[in-house]
């Protein structure tokens, strides 16, 4: 995409929109993409420039009708939860065509059924935390009988861990309980909530082999530690639940990234990689929302909170797969 005319109010401010937005011109041929569209199709820099709406649409022809009736009757047309095609497969927007001079302004905009989706995903963690704390309580009662009955160093070990994860899940529950629920930010070193996560997955009984590639010169992140352990234990048990035997935990900055309500100088890349089967096709558009597994026995919640971790931080969750290689990227805003 060419550099910002800052003579053009119009071009600086598409460039600096957190929302998905483009310029269609009369042949329904997409003549310019901000970062954001182009982030949210899953494309690079200038890749949306030149794709006809056709490209775009998973059910065509709703686009070109679309756009066709806003240039004849000269008025804005909303199309809801329209399917369009992006790089990590089929996902939903409602979709705003609205005439200008040369053409149309087109902006993809949330579903008006996410924040109702966002709200039952809150109520049903709430309710979960309401049942958990009596068998964690249970769990923590039997950890420690075990602990003063084992004699070797590393079982004991175990049964600390086993002790200290059901302080820490009883201590999300308390939260999740409390008005609000908002996450406790304070400075901590991401690489030892990455190891300890590391450690948690050896202790599976799907254990696999880990890689790391950390970068020693990220900065402390402020962050709630327990909420950021616990999405990327979700992401690490979804890998080994596909069958992954080796997961990679890259760490690096990322500069400038574009994140869903802002654009950052730096954030904090978090990636969990692994050999697993991959994400399947019929679910890469809704794989984040609440109570969508692709397994008969998945409750369907684990990337769903992951998700809600991200948003909660100002940050977010995407992902990239094939058979043998699927990455979940967690992006984290850096204050200054």
């Amino acid at each position: 995409m060419p550099a910002p005319d800052v003579h053009s109010p119009t071009t600086t401010v598409a460039e600096l929109c957190a929302t998905p937005i483009a310029l269609v011109d009369a042949t329904l041929v997409l003549r310019q993409a901000n970062p954001a569209l182009c982030e949210w199709l899953g494309q690079g820099a200038t890749g949306a420039r030149g794709l006809g709406l056709d490209a775009l649409d998973a059910r065509p022809p709703q686009l070109a009708e679309g756009a066709r009736r806003a240039l004849r009757e000269e008025r804005r047309v909303w199309l809801r939860e329209a399917r369009l095609r992006s790089a990590l497969g089929d996902r939903t927007a409602d979709v705003a065509l609205t005439p200008q001079d040369d053409g149309l302004l087109l902006e993809l905009l949330p579903c008006a059924g996410e924040a109702a989706g966002a709200t039952r995903l809150t109520e049903t963690l709430r309710g979960f935390a309401h049942e958990v704390r009596g068998p964690l309580a249970g769990m923590r009662g039997a950890a420690q009988l075990l602990q003063r009955r084992l004699e070797g160093s590393a079982e004991r070990e175990l049964a600390q861990l086993v002790i200290d994860e059901v302080d820490r899940l009883s201590a999300l529950s308390q939260r999740l309980l409390a008005s609000g629920g908002k996450p406790r930010l304070a400075l901590h070193n991401v690489h030892e909530i990455l190891e300890r996560v590391a450690a948690l997955a050896a202790a599976d009984v799907a254990a696999v082999s880990i890689r790391r590639d950390y970068d020693p010169s990220l900065p402390t992140v402020r962050v709630d530690a327990d909420r950021v352990q616990q999405a990327l234990l979700n992401l690490v048990h979804n890998a080994q639940q596909a069958g992954a035997t080796c997961l990679n935990l890259r760490t690096r900055i990322e500069r400038d990234p574009r994140l869903p309500d802002r654009s950052v100088h730096r954030a904090l890349r978090i990636e969990v990689g692994d050999d697993g089967r991959g994400v399947p096709a019929e679910l890469a558009h809704t794989l984040f929302e609440p109570l969508v597994s692709g397994r008969a026995d998945g409750h369907g919640l684990g990337l769903a909170i992951a998700r809600e971790i991200a948003h909660e931080h100002g940050g977010m969750l995407n992902f990239t797969s094939r058979p043998g290689a699927t990455c979940f990227t967690l992006l984290l805003p850096v204050t200054e």
